[in-house]
């Protein structure tokens, strides 16, 4: 599972008038976004997230601060990812495991998600996750 995220670069263009950082569908964005939502305010140290979806892909973009993205596959492995600038941003597909701990006070995680929220689409039990069978099919987009 932890093979299937991958971190994107995004176009940065930069001068004297400041910095521009884009992303094209599909070269940067690599699904159609239906819905994106910002995360601000989060103490120090606290974690979000914690959980895998069942068809859902996600972006993540730090757009402030600093923050770790720790990704579990069933196995136990971990991947510590850092993100923090909005020059790049993390594509978590379906069945990845997630959890992200706030570094600094000042951070911004932007998230750009592939469908609308709907809560049968969370794996939100560790246990659960773990006991899916590595063949378990993702449903389509």
């Amino acid at each position: 599972m932890i093979s299937k995220t991958n971190v994107i670069e995004f176009v940065r263009n930069a001068d004297e008038r400041g910095t521009l950082t884009a992303g094209e569908y599909p070269v940067s964005l690599p699904f159609e976004v239906r819905r994106f939502f910002l995360v601000k305010d989060v103490p120090t140290g606290d974690t979000r997230g914690n959980h895998a979806h069942w068809k859902c892909h996600q972006l993540l973009v730090c757009t402030a601060g600093r923050v770790e993205v720790i990704i579990r596959a069933r196995d136990g492995s971990k991947t510590v990812i850092n993100l923090d600038n909005a020059d790049r941003g993390l594509h978590i597909p379906p069945l990845v495991w997630a959890q992200q701990r706030y570094l600094t006070p000042d951070a911004i995680l932007l998230v750009f998600a592939s469908h609308e929220y709907e809560n049968s689409d969370y794996i939100r039990d560790f246990e659960e996750y773990v006991a899916l069978q590595p063949t378990s099919n993702v449903p389509t987009l």
